[in-house]
């Protein structure tokens, strides 16, 4: 039987060590490491990429949500929250979260928790929510990218390539992935290999057969085919 990889993410040791000793009877289960940040735990899901992620709301950095966001784009594990505070249990299965527990952790409680979400499967519903940010991982150092700081998205093979501005930034998710993530942003795809925020659109020239020529701000060119020039039809038709 595979074994769920889990991290416990913690800033407190006393909780970090409360949620490995419930842990230690679950033989279905091993602990891959363990984060007192959030900023720690963005490093180590992207490094270690776990099943499962025992997650703290509130932290010293970036909170369990914030968290979320930064790795959305990467790899989203299936995850349960472990807080002392009661108000976010709402936003956290409005982020598909598996379970929702409160310190202190009763034991028959913990034990439903990891049964629901070893039987549900390893992987979170989260892969389709929108995200607020993107992780650029680059010489280094984890950064994060505002969806509103990015002109536009060209896929580049498995991976695809982000343009804000003058710098471009590889992530490594396909570009359909992205669309569907990045469409409550007001992200349209113009092209099988191109998105575009409808926010850096400067003109839209008519071309062949219902086709444009999509004319950004900062003066890039690029053709709609198509099968995808309904979205810039129904934006020219807002007007």
């Amino acid at each position: 039987m595979k074994q769920t990889r889990a991290l416990i993410v913690d800033d407190e040791a006393l909780a970090r060590e409360r949620v490995r000793t419930l842990l230690g009877q679950a033989t279905e289960v091993r602990v891959v490491g363990e984060c007192g940040g959030g900023r720690e735990a963005v490093e180590t899901i992207l490094a270690e990429r776990p099943d499962l992620v025992f997650l703290d709301v509130h932290m010293p950095d970036i909170n369990g949500f914030e968290v979320l966001d930064a790795v959305a784009t990467e790899w989203l594990p299936a995850v349960i929250f472990v807080t002392a505070y009661d108000e976010y249990a709402i936003k956290a299965f409005d982020v598909h979260a598996i379970d929702y527990l409160l310190k202190p952790i009763e034991p028959e409680r913990f034990r439903k928790a990891l049964a629901r979400a070893t039987k549900r499967g390893l992987l979170s519903l989260l892969d389709e929510r929108p995200i607020d940010r993107l992780v650029i991982r680059a010489r280094g150092k984890v950064s994060f990218l505002k969806p509103s700081e990015i002109d536009w998205i060209e896929a580049d093979g498995k991976h695809a390539r982000l343009h804000a501005g003058r710098e471009t930034h590889v992530v490594r998710h396909t570009l359909t992935r992205l669309e569907l993530r990045l469409a409550s942003h007001g992200f349209v795809r113009v092209h099988r290999s191109a998105i575009v925020n409808v926010d850096r659109i400067k003109e839209l020239e008519p071309w062949f057969h219902g086709e444009y020529v999509v004319i950004l701000k900062d003066g890039t060119k690029l053709t709609s085919s198509a099968a995808h020039s309904q979205a810039l039809h129904r934006i020219v038709d807002a007007v």
